[in-house]
């Protein structure tokens, strides 16, 4: 090969080496900004009017490490914290840790629908309107609370890091110790040890929460003031194998949901649904579950003399109700409430109805109501966080994120929840359900708060408010207003005098 051509030969290698050079650095960069930032804070401020009362505050949206036993991150959660700023004296100041569901659930639910400073533009009874975005909530608690919107590993922005392993946190018990270690993380680098401190969890947050007042309590010594139930599903608290508990305590929320259809008998109809739902709880709990007890060996004149009533209470007629051995499930009634009008009813919320594929079958094709809030939510969470907070990244915000396998061996969450109420005199406990939630059914959720403490001696810390909405009551402006201030006097009852003591 002669000089010149050898020459050229090596200015095309250079060339063909510095190109491919470029293009790994360019996908190695490309990399690095998909990655979440272990540790990271991005902090503004703003002001709220709540009350009436110009609220000033600073909001705090980044990333805190989980640390492994070799002391580097396992994982990283991303987070949004919510302090006003013309407070002194933070050790009178309530801070709450707020959680969603799932388990993979994101902690955009209940911090653009329900408590913190801002809301997601939605019509009044909770359906999408565009322009999508967010807006002040002056009905927020940040009045009285601090509030940290916490998201588990892989929802939100949260993530895996360096040698963690899924096993390490997709679980009960798993989320339990890991979240408690994060939560006294958190609270130290906030200072905020003195403060009287909060759990408020949704749906599968609700077991999640319980457990960490226990877990809080036991392992790190950290007392709390008060637990927050918001849609609450199993604490652990079910009778095992086969029983007729689940499908039979759905009746009160049967005859909700017809009567928010209008399919109830005139004189129900004619009735305030909170004049009806007691008498229909009482029917459930003394007449139907004792009789359904004795499974195929009840009485079949008993039988025949229960259809009717049950017919009565859920919109159904006799002989279907009959079809189904008086015990309907959930997902069949979903699909004939308003089967010959051409409609389905929501699960999560029965005020939302959709449209089938066929009119036959024994349920929905889809979720009419979880389309719509992930229809509304996903641009609202993803416009704010990025565009306004300023935490800018390429990773995509788990909605619902992949949490697979979980592990769901061991939970005794209502067990550790009693427990820390029997340690713990100041620590209070308040439920609050939607009336239209076909998922987990506000009747179940007071059955597992009689079934909390079978003693009965802490029934009186216990407090219960029910919403003519469905999963997430906070979606109606009506109840937003509502659950937020039984939330203020929850706080208020739960705050022992200055100086009275923790003692029974």
């Amino acid at each position: 090969m002669d000089i010149r051509k050898r020459n050229i030969y090596l200015e095309y290698s250079c060339f063909v080496i510095l190109f491919l050079a470029l293009v790994m650095m360019s996908t190695k960069s490309h990399a690095q900004e998909r990655k979440l930032p272990a540790d990271t804070t991005i902090v503004s401020t703003d002001n709220v009017t709540i009350k009436g009362e110009e609220v000033p505050y600073r909001v705090s949206v980044g990333t805190q490490p989980v640390y492994g036993e070799d002391g580097k991150p396992d994982a990283s959660l991303f987070y949004t914290y919510y302090e006003r700023t013309d407070v002194e004296n933070k050790e009178d100041r309530p801070v709450f840790v707020s959680f969603n569901g799932g388990p993979g659930a994101g902690s955009l639910w209940m911090h653009l629908g329900y408590t913190s400073p801002k809301r997601l533009k939605i019509s009044d009874q909770g359906y999408p309107v565009q322009p999508y975005g967010v807006e002040d909530n002056p009905h927020s608690i940040l009045d009285v609370a601090d509030i940290v919107y916490v998201n588990p590993v892989n929802t939100g922005f949260s993530r895996i890091l360096n040698d963690g392993e899924k096993e390490q946190f997709f679980g009960v018990n798993e989320d339990l110790k890991y979240l408690a270690d994060w939560i006294d993380n958190f609270i130290s680098r906030q200072e905020r040890w003195e403060s009287p401190k909060y759990l408020i969890g949704e749906s599968y947050g609700t077991p999640r929460v319980s457990g960490l007042a226990g877990q809080l309590q036991g392992d790190h010594w950290m007392f709390l003031n008060g637990v927050i139930l918001v849609s609450p599903t199993g604490l652990g608290l079910e009778p095992e194998g086969p029983s007729p508990r689940a499908s039979v305590l759905k009746l009160p929320y049967f005859t909700a949901a017809a009567w928010y259809h209008e399919q109830l008998p005139q004189d129900l109809q004619s009735q305030e649904l909170e004049e009806i739902l007691p008498k229909v709880e009482e029917f459930t709990i003394e007449e139907l579950l004792p009789a359904l007890s004795r499974g195929g060996f009840i009485d079949e004149k008993r039988k025949q003399d229960l259809a009717p009533q049950i017919a009565r209470y859920s919109g159904l007629s006799e002989d279907f109700v009959l079809d189904y051995n008086l015990a309907v499930p959930a997902s069949v009634f979903w699909k004939e409430l308003l089967r010959d009008e051409g409609y389905t009813i929501g699960r999560l919320d029965s005020r939302y109805t959709g449209i089938d594929k066929t009119d036959g079958g024994d349920r929905p094709d889809y979720s009419p109501e979880y389309s719509s809030w992930k229809h509304s939510f996903t641009p609202a969470i993803n416009h704010y966080v990025q565009d306004q907070l300023g935490f800018k990244t390429d990773l995509q915000y788990y909605v619902s994120g992949p949490v697979r396998p979980w592990n769901r061996q061991g939970n005794e969450t209502g067990e550790m929840l009693r427990q820390a109420m029997a340690e713990n005199p100041n620590l209070e406990v308040l439920v609050q359900s939607g009336y239209y939630d076909g998922a987990t059914d506000y009747f179940s959720a007071k059955y597992v708060m009689w079934n909390i403490d079978p003693s009965g001696k802490m029934k009186d810390r216990f407090h219960f408010e029910g919403y003519r909405s469905g999963h997430m009551m906070y979606l109606r402006t009506e109840d937003l207003e509502t659950s937020n201030e039984h939330i203020r006097e929850f706080i208020r009852e739960s705050m022992p005098a200055e100086g009275e003591p923790a003692k029974y």
